[in-house]
Order: structure tokens, then sequence, then C-alpha cells
């Protein structure tokens, strides 16, 4: 994937052209123009500072040949969206400034990574497709698993398996070689830049294998047990599943039924084997257990991806008391504690 364009003048359009104008001159002669601008003037040339990237100083020479004493010795011209905001700020009010600002580039703190949620999985997935899977992988490894594992799950199953294994082998990444991806998603789909931070790449790829519904998980864990069986091993004992919820002591599913949301719980255990249906039961007033039988009957017949949706979810709810410690596991061996 290639870096940033470096844009000549005769390539520019005409907001990016009043960019460069702007950002040239004084910042105050600037903010008076900007002054007298409509509010969307003001929106089509800010949009073009925050995504103008790098000019060389001859580029601007050659268009604006009249300020060329003000443009900064020998450097490169660089837009950004510090730059356009700090030239709104002297001439709008401070409230109209982040309003545009978070317009053009988003809601602050959010990066690329964060905005590529908001992509259709479809639309994201024929993005990569053309790409390298080293570097599919890495975009993968930056969104969220929910993501992730939607895109995977529309890609091609052969390129998507070879995505997978590069997520599981990855390794840092320059932060110029991230920067370039970055800037080429800007371009594409945001408008934002972003930290980056490492994380176990197995770890990703189990949760993103309990984001898949039930036929894609087991389609492309079947396909990684043939490629690589050590990694599958290692990807099924990170995992954690709506069957895992047995492994959780007394007072961990009554903290569970706290917060679970009832209706959803009902679909899940729907699609639940006995045993655990019996474990939520125990944990219950009788009433309570009654009324949820009672709930789990009227449901009817139910589509697998709906069960599998709310089994998610209880699962989500189930992994946030995990990792806030309030509730454990009790692995194969372990007795409970009785406190």
């Amino acid at each position: 994937m290639s870096g940033a364009r470096k844009k000549g003048d005769g390539k520019l359009s005409g907001a990016q052209k009043a960019a460069v104008v702007l950002m040239s001159i004084d910042e105050e002669a600037a903010s008076k123009i900007f002054a007298m601008m409509g509010e969307e003037e003001i929106r089509e040339i800010s949009h073009a500072m925050s995504t103008l990237g790098s000019l060389k100083s001859d580029s601007v020479d050659n268009l604006l040949m009249e300020f060329t004493n003000q443009i900064s010795e020998g450097g490169d011209f660089i837009g950004g969206l510090e730059a356009a905001e700090k030239l709104l700020k002297k001439a709008l009010g401070k409230e109209k400034v982040e309003s545009l600002m978070e317009e053009i580039a988003g809601p602050a703190g959010r990066t690329t990574w964060d905005k590529l949620d908001n992509v259709s999985e479809d639309i994201l997935a024929s993005y990569l497709k053309n790409e390298y899977p080293q570097t599919a992988a890495l975009i993968l490894s930056k969104v969220s698993t929910p993501q992730a594992a939607k895109v995977l799950g529309v890609l091609p199953e052969e390129f998507a398996l070879e995505v997978i294994q590069r997520m599981i082998t990855i390794e840092p990444v320059k932060k110029e070689v991230l920067g370039g991806i970055e800037k080429a998603l800007q371009a594409e789909f945001v408008s934002n830049l972003a930290v980056t931070k490492k994380q176990d790449s197995f770890e990703t790829i189990a949760n993103i294998f309990n984001n898949f519904d039930r036929s894609t998980e087991s389609k492309f864990m079947e396909l990684l047990d043939q490629k690589d069986k050590a990694s599958a091993e290692r990807i099924r004992e990170l995992m954690f599943t709506f069957d895992d919820l047995a492994k959780l002591d007394s007072a961990g599913i009554q903290s569970l039924l706290r917060v679970a949301d009832k209706d959803k719980l009902a679909i899940a255990l729907k699609g639940a084997n006995e045993q655990l249906r019996e474990l939520f039961f125990k944990n219950m007033s009788e009433r309570a257990a009654k009324i949820l039988r009672e709930d789990i009957a009227s449901k009817g017949p139910m589509r697998m991806k709906d069960v599998d949706e709310a089994q998610t979810a209880i699962v989500s709810s189930a992994k946030d008391l995990i990792d806030s410690g309030e509730i454990q596991i009790i692995e194969e061996g372990e007795e409970e504690m009785v406190y």
C-alpha cells in the first residue's frame, strides 16, 4: 500500500488551493477572510485543510508566487487538523469551531481504527481483498474484534484464512509504515490519525472467533486445524464461549444474573444444553426460575443467528465481570471456594 500521495499544484481542487493560500498568509489576515465566508465555504475549505497532506515548498511557490516570502524557508508545507482549528478559532466562536471540527474529524479522541468500525463489513472487505494479506492482517488487528469478525466472515475463504494466520504471527510495525497505511485509510474512509498499541495476537484472534456466529467459527477453526493445529489449539484455549459459563461458580452466575438482559438470557438459554440451563435455574429463586422457564418456552422456534447474538451478549457481560474481578472461572479439577 502506498503512502500519502504528493500533490502537484495542478492536481489541487479549488478548495485545496484556497486552503493553501489561507495557511500561507498571516493568521490574522486568514481569520478575517474566514469571517467573511459562509458556513458551507468554511466547512469545505476546513476539510481541505485537514486532508491536504504534505506539499513541497516548490509546489506551493508555483501555485502562490505572491506569497513565497511568507512560506517557511525550504521546508515542506503540511496541512492538518490542528492548523485548520487554530485558524478557525481566530475567526469563529469556540463552540462553532468545535462543532465544525467534529464534523470534519469525528469525535475527539477517535482514531482511524475506531472509525473503521462504522464502515460496512462488505465495503471494508471489498477494500481489503485487494491488499496484501499482511496489510489486511495489520488493519484487522487494529479494529474492534466484532468488526474484524464481520469482515473476515465475508472475505473470500482462502484469503480470510491467510489473513488469520498472518494475524497470529504479526509483529510490531514501524510507525512510518503504520502512518502510511493510516493515510491511505484516511483518504478512503476516515479523517483522523491513530495511536498504536501492542496486543497478544492469539488473544486478538480468540476474541474475533468469539464474535463469529457458530457456522463461521466452525468453518475457520476447521480450516485452521488443517493448516496450523498448534495455533488452532491455542486459540481454543483462549476463547470464552457461552458453554464456558458452566465454569462460573455460584456467586459468578448470580452476579451475571444481576446484570444480564433478561430477554437476551431467555433466548441464549433456549439454545443451551440442559446442564447449563439448570446451573442458572438453581442460582435463582424458585419464582424467578419459574418465570425464566416460561419465558424460554414462550419463545417458540428461533433462528440460530438470534440465539448466537443473544449468547454473545451474555458472554460479553460475563467477560466484563471477569475482567473486573467480580467473578471467577473454576477450571476443571478446581473446587469452588467457600467464603
